[in-house]
């Protein structure tokens, strides 16, 4: 029966939101549930990946994401030039904001356990942290998509070694062909992985054999791969995270008065036209919505009882909303989070998925070491 109970709101919720803003919506809303789900039941998670290598390598949530990278890759890639008309990738211009956003972004997010995809299934999982840095990622966001404009007009590192007059995308498919580019794709990712494998071994002694495979990276990249393509098909774009939990801030703000009318993003179309419609409308919101309850579902599947988890200290959950603060921020100058970014990019052959991913991981390797001095667990 609680199983039934589960599975009935999820299924009201797709028909509420078919019925309101039609079939696609609820594709959206029912691969948003598929997202949580899978997220939550292999614990798949970008920040946990990455300290679990750094901390105590083991090099298998690394690899896992470099098979996920890969798999989007080799799905989406030739449905991006067969398609190009109907459907668009996530590639961004090489600009500082994005370097410095993904390099904060990667701080912030060890400090508060939880990247933007990981702060939605964690608190869908009934984490207690997620919950309070959930609302403080949703109001960074916000005020970062804000001064996005400010801080694209510093330009980029390309600029001054004379490669581009102004910030441009890096198009892997357009500077060479669909099949070099998911070559050079597919390429990196075995390279990282190899390196992550290398890097665990030379740390490891004689005596300390490897970490043992965990099934659950990989069969969370195969299911996050399927459910990233099929998001692909029906969204025209690629899974996003980030603008729509801006937009459930610039919502909030318009509600309780504030003038957007003149703001240099949320002022301008499309995005003012999304703040006049309903929520329900955005790709993005959609999405996270099912993710949040996906989510919920999969941690309670075998779990009758409902049990609260324990809230931390008010140290860390200081230092966890300032870090949610920092990550809403810092993913808007950076294009995105995990997702948007880093996945998206990548398996979109946009050179700037690569330069996010190397920023975001020295940023995660300060962070961790703010993490353990701040005794954080």
């Amino acid at each position: 029966m609680h199983r039934f109970a589960l599975i009935t709101p999820a299924l009201l919720a797709w028909f509420i939101v078919t019925w309101e803003a039609g079939l696609r919506a609820g594709f959206l809303l029912l691969l948003g549930l598929g997202f949580g789900a899978v997220l939550a039941a292999s614990r798949f998670g970008f920040t946990t990946g990455w300290r679990a290598l750094i901390l105590h390598r083991d090099p298998w949530g690394m690899v896992g994401q470099m098979l996920l990278l890969g798999l989007c890759a080799a799905l989406s890639l030739p449905l991006l030039h067969q398609h190009a008309h109907e459907i668009s990738g996530a590639v961004a211009p090489i600009t500082w904001g994005l370097l410095i956003g993904a390099f904060v972004f990667g701080m912030a997010m060890q400090l508060a356990d939880g990247c933007g995809s990981g702060t939605l299934y964690k608190a869908g999982a009934s984490s207690p942290t997620s919950w309070v840095v959930l609302p403080a990622f949703i109001a960074g966001s916000f005020f970062g998509a804000s001064h996005l404009e400010a801080w694209n007009a510093m330009g980029g590192p390309l600029q001054i070694i004379g490669l581009q007059h102004e910030p441009e995308p890096v198009d892997l498919m357009q500077l060479t062909s669909p099949a070099m580019a998911l070559t050079i794709t597919l390429l990196g990712c075995a390279a990282i992985s190899m390196l992550a494998l290398a890097m665990t071994r030379a740390r490891r002694h004689a005596t300390r054999p490897w970490p043992a495979v965990s099934p659950r990276w990989m069969w969370g990249a195969v299911g996050l791969a399927l459910l990233y393509v099929l998001h692909l098909v029906v969204a025209g774009q690629p899974w996003g995270i980030v603008y729509g939990l801006g937009l459930w801030g610039a919502k909030l703000a318009s509600w309780t008065g504030a003038d957007l009318s003149t703001d240099s993003f949320w002022g301008v179309a499309p995005h003012a036209q999304r703040l006049l419609e309903p929520v329900l409308w955005d790709t993005t919101s959609v999405t996270n919505i099912g993710l949040l309850y996906g989510a919920m579902v999969a941690s309670r599947w075998n779990n009758r009882n409902f049990h609260l988890k324990q809230w931390p200290a008010w140290r860390p959950l200081i230092i966890s909303i300032l870090a949610g603060l920092l990550m809403g921020y810092s993913s808007r100058l950076a294009f995105g989070c995990n997702v948007g970014a880093y996945l998206g990019g990548v398996a979109s052959g946009s050179l700037h998925g690569w330069l996010w991913l190397g920023c975001a991981f020295l940023g995660s390797m300060i962070g961790i070491r703010l993490r353990l001095k701040a005794g954080i667990t």
